[in-house]
């Protein structure tokens, strides 16, 4: 049994590897991680560094499983592969914010796919969502047969490094979009007060397309900022994060919550939206939550004047250590057997 992988928006760089440090790319090449020799859908046939790029209509449909992240579009991948095979293999993996698809078509097509086809998700939030997305949008025959299992994301907790602190306290824009889902204008109305109290360095290293927004502008123009592009690759940004002291997220949804699980792994103090998606990854008892923007200034302020004393409260938080906290419960090990072992037990060895 092959398997292939559908990103409709992966880009190959000219030495033939999956290029980008959108979450979309990253999960791409964790996907060819697990699955050694897997295809990944595209424009070709292209040889590439350890795969195969195959377009969808090429792929030997009678002995391939599909692993769909465009998963809206299943019912259409379904029909492409059933024109070779009467019984396609077709398995969603949705990794992103089911809220982002308002349309009634979008979110009706996304229900049908997912009580259709086995669909693996990114965290037990974002599978609830599913099955709620299949319940309401599908009739109970459909929806009763819906396949749905899940697994954090986790890191590659090999790649974090040891700290170094900064001399002035850094504090960290945790996304690499300014899109509005984000609330980047809350982040620079919170920081711009802060950075009057107290001496701070902001980073905010962005995509390409948002260097040049207008809030972009505005952060670079402070003398106590700097905005750049993304690191070069992996290493360079995990020693970024080793010498950021602190982060504020300020996300209204969150399917998983990457960014912030690296940094936090990293060492930096998180201070987080009292939001469902932030406490679905967090300790109960995690002390550093904001309902207002008063509170988060505050509790900012705290994780940059007075960060060893925010360490030591974290750990008590998770009981002991919040380092192996979090190491016990987003490692990405535990995401590459539960989704490997997803598609043996769907689809066979």
């Amino acid at each position: 049994m092959r398997i292939a992988i559908k990103y409709g928006d992966v880009l190959i760089d000219s030495d033939g590897h999956v290029a980008g440090h959108d979450a979309g790319a990253t999960l791409v090449r964790r996907l060819l991680r697990v699955f050694p020799g897997a295809e990944v859908v595209g424009p070709g046939p292209l040889h590439c560094d350890g795969f195969d790029l195959m377009p969808l209509d090429l792929l030997d449909a009678a002995d391939t499983v599909v692993i769909n992240m465009d998963v809206v579009d299943s019912t259409a991948v379904w029909r492409t592969l059933h024109a070779q095979c009467d019984e396609p293999r077709l398995m969603n993996f949705v990794w992103w914010n089911t809220s982002q698809f308002t349309h009634q078509v979008q979110r009706a097509s996304l229900a049908l796919s997912c009580a259709l086809f086995p669909t693996f998700a990114n965290s037990e939030r974002t599978a609830n969502e599913v099955r709620e997305i299949v319940s309401v949008w599908t009739t109970s025959p459909i929806a009763e047969r819906a396949r749905i299992a899940w697994v954090n994301l986790g890191i590659r907790m090999e790649h974090v490094q040891p700290r170094h602190e900064p001399p002035v306290p850094v504090v960290l824009y945790p996304a690499i979009y300014l899109s509005e889902r984000k609330q980047p204008h809350l982040f620079l109305d919170v920081v711009e007060r802060l950075a009057k109290r107290t001496p701070i360095m902001v980073e905010a290293r962005l995509h390409e397309s948002h260097l040049i927004s207008e809030q972009a502008m505005r952060l670079s123009r402070r003398d106590w900022a700097w905005v750049g592009p993304l690191t070069a690759n992996r290493e360079d940004y995990w020693h970024e994060l080793a010498r950021t002291t602190a982060f504020l997220a300020t996300a209204t949804e969150e399917s998983y919550g990457l960014e912030y699980i690296e940094a936090l792994v990293a060492g930096a103090v998180g201070v987080f939206p009292d939001r469902p998606w932030a406490r679905a990854i967090l300790p109960t008892r995690y002390p550093y939550f904001y309902r207002t923007p008063a509170e988060a200034e505050e509790l900012l302020y705290r994780a940059v004047t007075d960060t060893a004393a925010c360490r030591r409260e974290l750990d008590v938080a998770a009981g002991g250590s919040f380092a192996d906290w979090l190491r016990g419960r987003h490692d990405d090990d535990l995401f590459e057997k539960a989704i490997a072992d997803r598609v043996r037990e769907w689809f066979g060895s």
